[in-house]
């Protein structure tokens, strides 16, 4: 029906906060691409970078193939994306001319971290540049404008919903899909002493008290001219 675009900045951002929307969505006959535009190097104390990179990819891989999304990478690494940087926002312009998607899911400005927010930004900024014709990147074909929606802040700090999904049947798909990402659930335990499937487990729990279902997800969508609709595009 549709084409979705999630465009995340680590290995598990999706799984996160949007994996049961674009579950739904790929129930309903949409094709799903996610975008990871960082490669998670930094996200472990013991394993060095570049082994890093490569356990993450495997992961997200791993994911995406339980599910039956399109991965796709922008090349950055952790701490080193930049909203105010050309070679940054036309690697974005790229993706989403080659994706040409229907609507796109990002992450909040208001997030809690540096990548997040710029990931933020550049698919605000690119996702308007992809449209110009003589804008030129490596991918010609320009895309369509359409509406971005903004995921959940992680643990729900400072995001005010506007959308909810209802994802009570994919559940624990989603966290399955998480679990795929072995080094980052380790990691969140040593590094911030969170148990991160039950983290994710409680608070789509607490979105779906927000909205009457077992569990949910929230979304608000980004309220800037010609991004607007009246079609429903979440599931």
């Amino acid at each position: 029906m549709y084409t979705v675009l999630a465009i995340t900045t680590h290995p598990d951002d999706m799984e996160i906060n949007c994996a049961g929307t674009l579950l739904k969505c790929k129930e309903r006959g949409d094709r799903v691409v996610v975008c990871h535009l960082c490669n998670g190097d930094l996200g472990h104390e013991i394993i060095m970078q570049k082994e890093l990179a490569e356990i993450r990819a495997g992961e997200a891989k791993n994911s995406g193939a339980m599910a039956g999304f399109e991965v796709f990478w922008g090349g950055f690494g952790d701490v080193d994306i930049y909203s105010d940087n050309k070679e940054a926002r036309d690697k974005v312009v790229d993706v989403i001319r080659k994706v040409n998607p229907d609507f796109i899911i990002t992450h909040d400005p208001n997030d809690y971290m540096p990548d997040h927010t710029a990931t933020s930004r550049l698919v605000f900024d690119a996702s308007f540049a992809a449209t110009v014709p003589h804008y030129k990147t490596s991918v010609d074909t320009p895309a369509r404008l359409v509406p971005i929606y903004y995921m959940d802040n992680l643990a729900g700090v400072n995001f005010q919903p506007e959308e909810y999904v209802d994802v009570t049947d994919h559940i624990e798909k989603k966290l399955e899909m998480l679990e795929c990402h072995a080094s980052q659930v380790v990691w969140m335990r040593d590094h911030d002493n969170i148990d991160f499937p039950d983290m994710v487990r409680t608070c789509s729990r607490y979105r779906g008290y927000q909205c009457g279902a077992d569990y949910a997800e929230a979304f608000r969508m980004c309220k800037a001219y010609l991004k607007g609709t009246t079609k429903r595009y979440l599931p």
